[in-house]
C-alpha cells in the first residue's frame, strides 16, 4: 500500500501546537511567581544571588526573559522591572532586549514554520484584493515593523506573530525588533532600577510612567518618522 504523506498544513503546524501547550502549562505552573508581589517578597535573596554570582544571575535572567516572551507568559513586564531592579537601568536594559529580542525571533520562528509558508502561499495565489493588500505591506514593512513595537497599544505577542504569518523576512524582523523595543526598555528599566525605594515605602511601581507627555510625546515622534514614509510612498504613487 502506497504511503500517504499527511497534509502540509497539519505538518506545520505542529511546532506552534507544542509552542501553544507549553505555554499554556507554563503559565498555570508560574501563575503566582510572575507577579510584582513574588518580586517584593524575593527581593532580598535575588540580591544577594547576584552578588554572589553575578555572571550565572545574568544568564539565567536572559534565558528566564527569553522564554517568558517565547511562550507569550504573562509577566514580561515583571520581567523587565526585574532586569533594572538586579542590573540598574544599563546594563539592566541590555539583558531585557536581548532576552526579549531572541524570545521574539523563537516565536517568531515557531509560527513560521507553524503556518508562516502556508498563510503566504495563500496570500500569493488568493484574490487580487488579497494580493494588494499583501504587495503593500510587502512595500513598507520597515516602517510597519517600527510602527508595532513603538505604538505602545500594539501588545507585544502581536508584533511577534503578525510578521511571522505575513512572509516578512527573519533578519528584518531581528533588526526591527531589537532597535524598535529600546524606548520602552529603557523606560521600564529604569522604573526598575527604582524598585529599591518603592519597596521601602511599601507602594507599587507607576507602570503608567510611559504615558507621561515627556514620555509619551517623543515615542509618538518615533512613530511618525515611522508613518512617514508609508504617506510618501502613498503620495508618490498617486502622483504617477
Amino acid at each position: 500500500m502506497a504511503h500517504i504523506d499527511p497534509p502540509k498544513t497539519r505538518r506545520h503546524t505542529g511546532p506552534l501546537v507544542v509552542l501553544i501547550a507549553i505555554a499554556i502549562g507554563l503559565a498555570v505552573l508560574f501563575r503566582d511567581s510572575l507577579s510584582f508581589e513574588a518580586l517584593a517578597e524575593n527581593r532580598e535573596a535575588l540580591l544577594a544571588y547576584r552578588d554572589a554570582h553575578y555572571g550565572l544571575s545574568v544568564a539565567i535572567f536572559i534565558a528566564a526573559y527569553t522564554s517568558i516572551v517565547a511562550f507569550s507568559l504573562p509577566g514580561a513586564t515583571i520581567a523587565t522591572l526585574t532586569g533594572g531592579f538586579l542590573f540598574a537601568t544599563f546594563p539592566g536594559a541590555v539583558f531585557n532586549i536581548i532576552g526579549a529580542t531572541t524570545g521574539a525571533c523563537l516565536l517568531f520562528l515557531a509560527a513560521r514554520w507553524g503556518l508562516g509558508d502556508w498563510l503566504s502561499a495563500k496570500m500569493e495565489t488568493g484574490s487580487a484584493r488579497i494580493q494588494r493588500i499583501k504587495r503593500g505591506l510587502d512595500n513598507n514593512q520597515w516602517s510597519m515593523l517600527f510602527l508595532m513595537r513603538l505604538a505602545p497599544v500594539v501588545p507585544f505577542f502581536v508584533a511577534n506573530l503578525l510578521p511571522a504569518l505575513l512572509g516578512v523576512p527573519f533578519s528584518r524582523f531581528v533588526v526591527s525588533t531589537a532597535v524598535g523595543i529600546i524606548p520602552g526598555a529603557v523606560i521600564y528599566t529604569s522604573v526598575g532600577a527604582g524598585l529599591g525605594q518603592v519597596f521601602e515605602a511599601g507602594e507599587t511601581p507607576d507602570l503608567g510612567v510611559i504615558f507621561e507627555p515627556h514620555i509619551l510625546l517623543p515615542i509618538l515622534g518615533l512613530c511618525a518618522l515611522a508613518i512617514l514614509p508609508i504617506f510618501l510612498n502613498s503620495r508618490s504613487k498617486q502622483d504617477l
